[in-house]
């Protein structure tokens, strides 16, 4: 990092405190605080919800997968899009459709008051450990880039998340998501074709890769590989089109909308899939031994995308580069802070504690709860930060499997599958629990190996691809049979559930109509505000050329730049020409 990277972060900083001093006028009552009052344009909720879906840990975990084993890691990514794909043609539009302001909301009219508790304190806690884990994937980050002190950078890093979250709440999260996508993408970009220009282009590359990075063949050769790039596929799709993740649609104007915010977040992650683990795998050609380059760090391969970034990228860049990273975990951070927050203000606190509260009450009582649980997930990625022998990468398919799974199931199936009672959701929660505990415990990769006849030894990444495939099959069979099993007893419930189960499919399916239901937009006052900080930043990346660096380097400042211009001409234009959907 040279004095021009170091300037450009803390440009990035005041940028994003900026954002949400601008935004904060935006937030005028919780349903603003929480979802941006249901009246976000399509542009800004697409570029969060691909924001939020991914952070620090892409360029960290999963960057260490294509280090060491090439091509598989994309699945996950593969499963993102078609994840996206069928937001769009399906799920989308009907989750905005649900007029609420938490999804638990909605669990609470499709099972049940008491589901709608389970659920709450389920995510809460569960939401704490993915946000500890992106905070510590944020810290392997910064630390390899600066080399700080892993706890110090996760507590430093971690505050500041914290304060953008509490100042502009919803609408300062989605206005940064949508400008940090706009350099993000551009950069990566840029260290992809720079690191394969570093290996003689594409033919370099596909002549140097390891064996087994590129060969597409070891899907039927390799023990359990393709059985576990059908559940990684299966287990995106699960995640992103589940009753509790409607969250991303609730803050879009209507399903129109939302179907297009689905197929922004489906195309970028299209174009992810290249730009972010070719330069990990190129980094494993120019640097086979990232130990001796990272010798504090405990996965030295996590700092793969760093490596070849450090090498490739011209002066200045690594803290574009540095500020998109960071800009992706706070993404999933401060959502996931506002996100948990809501949940415990509208399906708790007020509902069981203070249900004549005022709405300015319940806003103040949400800031808070944004702080506490902010501190908490510092506390949570320190501690997990002190895990011997677990990278970054298992610690997050883990959890996501063998906890987010069994949580998933009835999410799902509860949004096809009517008749059902309302135990049959947070029952089905616990069998799975159940299922994970058997599952580890006993359908080993020792005992995969005797089934099929494996006589070979099993190394240690083919075990995973075995664990993590049969914890998913398994606890997607078995919750799947037991939520089905629950619809015996549909006669046998109340008339009054009956019928709320009826409005819940009432409302999924209903249209919004937004100039009735919501009333004036603020499409205009959107368009105006962030295109006038897109000039601004695009303004100072195009400044960034005139650091002396070669005329490749100085053409990317000016391509990012140019990018970031244009996109914000467009919406000053829009925000004057067209008052269209009723802003």
């Amino acid at each position: 990092m040279t004095p021009y990277d170091y300037a450009v972060l803390v440009f990035y900083f005041i940028f994003m405190l900026t954002i949400s001093w601008v935004f904060r006028r935006f937030v005028t009552n919780v349903s603003e605080y929480f979802r941006g009052g249901g009246k976000a344009l399509w542009w800004m909720v697409g570029g969060s919800a691909f924001m939020v879906a991914f952070s620090a840990w892409t360029f960290t975990g999963a960057a260490s997968q294509a280090y060491s084993y090439g091509w598989p890691i994309i699945m996950i990514y593969v499963g993102n899009v078609l994840g996206f794909l069928l937001n769009a043609l399906h799920f989308g539009p009907r989750f905005r459709q649900l007029r609420v302001v938490t999804s638990i909301q909605a669990i609470r009219t499709r099972f049940g008051p008491v589901s709608e508790q389970v659920f709450t304190w389920l995510q809460l806690p569960f939401g704490l450990l993915q946000a500890g884990i992106w905070l510590n994937a944020l810290g392997v980050f910064f630390a390899a880039v600066f080399g700080l002190d892993l706890s110090l950078t996760m507590v430093a890093t971690g505050l500041v998340v914290l304060v953008i979250a509490l100042i502009g709440g919803s609408w300062a999260v989605l206005a940064s998501d949508f400008i940090q996508v706009l350099i993000l993408m551009p950069v990566c970009l840029a260290v992809t074709v720079l690191s394969l220009l570093k290996v003689g282009g594409i033919s370099g590359f596909i002549a140097q890769a390891p064996i087994g990075h590129l060969d597409l063949d070891q899907i039927f050769s390799k023990e359990f590989l393709g059985l576990w790039c059908l559940a990684m596929i299966l287990k995106q799709v699960f995640s992103t089109n589940n009753l509790n993740d409607a969250n991303r649609y609730l803050c879009v104007k209507d399903g129109r909308h939302a179907r297009w915010a689905a197929l922004l977040g489906a195309g970028l992650f299209m174009i992810g899939i290249v730009i972010w683990f070719l330069p990990p795998m190129v980094a494993r050609i120019v640097h086979p031994d990232l130990a001796a380059l990272f010798p504090t760090l405990k996965n030295p391969e996590e700092a793969a995308f760093i490596a070849i970034a450090r090498d490739v990228m011209p002066v200045g860049m690594m803290g574009l580069l540095v500020s998109g990273i960071f800009a992706a975990t706070m993404s999933s951070m401060d959502s996931g802070l506002n996100k948990n927050a809501g949940y415990f203000i509208k399906n708790f606190y007020q509902p069981m504690l203070r249900p004549q509260a005022s709405d300015a009450h319940l806003l103040r009582a949400g800031k808070c709860t944004t702080a506490v649980l902010g501190i908490a997930v510092i506390l949570v990625g320190l501690e997990l930060s002190e895990l011997k022998g677990v990278s970054l990468f298992l610690m997050t398919q883990r959890l996501g499997i063998l906890i987010g799974t069994p949580i998933l199931v009835p999410l799902v199936l509860g949004l096809i599958v009517r008749r059902t009672p309302p135990w049959s959701a947070w029952s089905t929660v616990l069998v799975g629990f159940f299922c994970s505990l058997v599952i580890s415990r006993f359908l080993t990769p020792e005992w995969a190996a005797s089934l099929f006849d494996y006589t070979a030894p099993l190394d240690d990444h083919t075990k995973e691809y075995w664990r993590q495939s049969i914890e998913l099959f398994g606890n997607i069979t078995i919750g799947s049979a037991w939520f089905l099993g629950s619809t015996f007893f549909w006669r046998r419930t109340t008339p009054e559930h009956q019928a709320n189960v009826a409005e819940f499919f009432t409302r999924f399916n209903r249209p919004v109509d937004f100039t009735k239901e919501e009333g004036a937009g603020n499409d205009a006052h959107q368009s105006s505000a962030v295109g006038w900080l897109c000039l601004a930043y695009g303004g100072f990346v195009l400044l960034l050329a005139l650091i002396p660096n070669p005329l490749s380097g100085r053409l990317a400042f000016i391509g990012c730049g140019g990018i970031v211009l244009l996109i914000g001409a467009i919406l000053l234009h829009s925000s004057r020409t067209t008052t269209r959907d009723g802003a």
